[in-house]
């Protein structure tokens, strides 16, 4: 099951040798290790913003998808959120901006919802009472194996699940000289990984990988794959029947305390809704974020993020504060230079004011 181009597998490869140098400077950064990222963010009543951005300096052997998989993040979230930066050989003391700030997409409160747009899911559950979201990157379905938007729900779970291929699967990788068997059972060549979810109406899994490389790419065959530890820590959360709603929302407006946000993620390739529609669905999405809650806007910022397509939020609703200003600067292609942080604290990455 072919998960990514050739060429990238070589990072894989990558990842292997430098996983405990990878360690060391997560210790060191204030990054989880991978084992132990899972955590969960507050949601705070009449917010639909959570997280916080952040700043990293690359070592030289780091690639953006090992920084990816440290944060929490994947391979579209790093590439989008630091234009310019090679993917691959980002080079030694370079400042990688984390794009760990997230607008709630608009759906179900309850159970899991994942936007393919974003290459991401959210699981919304309570932490001694208090409501909670826990938020993973993950892989969607390529053009041709589209993953299924709408209202579905967990049918079935299976730790250490066998891999059926498809007939439709086994005749593809055939053309290609590759001969799948018709069962892969468990073990470290079996595409499903440790852990699978099964949803209603659809025969699509939730899962994990053998090939971590992939995660935060349209690369699969409809169905939603993980990191290993986050389907892990995912796995035993989730219980059968949970609801599990999966949207399409490339721009997404949001309300916190101090204002509105913006955060406007690229279109799918072969989404129907690409081209000239864009803006009118970025103002529908608009009329409903702010029906009965008006707010003060700014338009020349609202094109310039929704031209820039960062999928990081930015306030663009209220009076501007410097932080806003600055951000502001960076989507339109002012790029500020900026100061470097570490770890994943703060509110907002601090840029100098000119």
């Amino acid at each position: 099951m072919r998960l990514v181009p050739r060429f990238l597998l070589l990072c894989a490869a990558d990842y292997r040798r430098w996983r405990l140098a990878a360690l060391a400077l997560a210790a060191l950064i204030g990054l989880a290790a991978p084992a132990l990222r899972a955590e969960t963010l507050a949601l705070e009543p009449g917010s639909d913003l959570v997280g916080a951005l952040a700043t990293v300096r690359s070592t030289y052997e780091d690639t953006l998808t090992d920084i990816a998989r440290r944060a929490g993040l994947g391979y579209e979230d790093m590439v989008r959120a630091n234009p310019g930066v090679d993917p691959w050989l980002p080079g030694e003391g370079v400042e990688i901006l984390l794009p760990t700030r997230y607008v709630l997409p608009a759906g179900t409160r309850q159970g899991v919802l994942v936007n393919i747009a974003e290459y991401r899911l959210y699981y919304f559950t309570k932490d001694e009472g208090r409501p909670v979201v826990a938020t993973f990157p993950i892989s969607i379905g390529r053009m041709d194996w589209a993953t299924p938007i709408g209202m579905h729900k967990i049918l079935s779970k299976q730790a250490q699940p066998t891999w059926y291929p498809p007939a439709s699967i086994r005749a593809e990788h055939a053309a290609d000289g590759d001969i799948l068997p018709r069962a892969i059972p468990p073990g470290p060549k079996n595409p499903l990984g440790d852990y699978a979810m099964r949803l209603t109406n659809t025969g699509y899994l939730i899962h994990g990988t053998n090939r971590p490389v992939g995660i935060g790419m349209q690369v699969t065959h409809g169905c939603i794959r993980m990191y290993p530890e986050d389907i892990q820590w995912l796995f035993p959360q989730v219980p059968v029947g949970a609801p599990v709603q999966i949207v399409n929302q490339p721009y997404k407006f949001g309300w916190a305390a101090d204002g509105l946000y913006l955060e406007v993620h690229p279109h799918l390739e072969g989404d129907a809704g690409a081209g000239d529609q864009g803006m009118t669905d970025l103002m529908a999405r608009y009329v409903r974020a702010t029906e009965g809650r008006p707010a003060q806007v700014d338009w020349p910022l609202v094109e310039a993020v929704y031209q820039a397509k960062l999928g990081i939020p930015v306030r663009v609703g209220g009076p501007l504060q410097a932080a806003d200003t600055a951000v502001s600067s960076a989507v339109a292609g002012n790029s500020p230079e900026r100061e470097p942080a570490a770890g994943r604290s703060g509110d907002a990455v601090k840029y100098p004011r000119r």
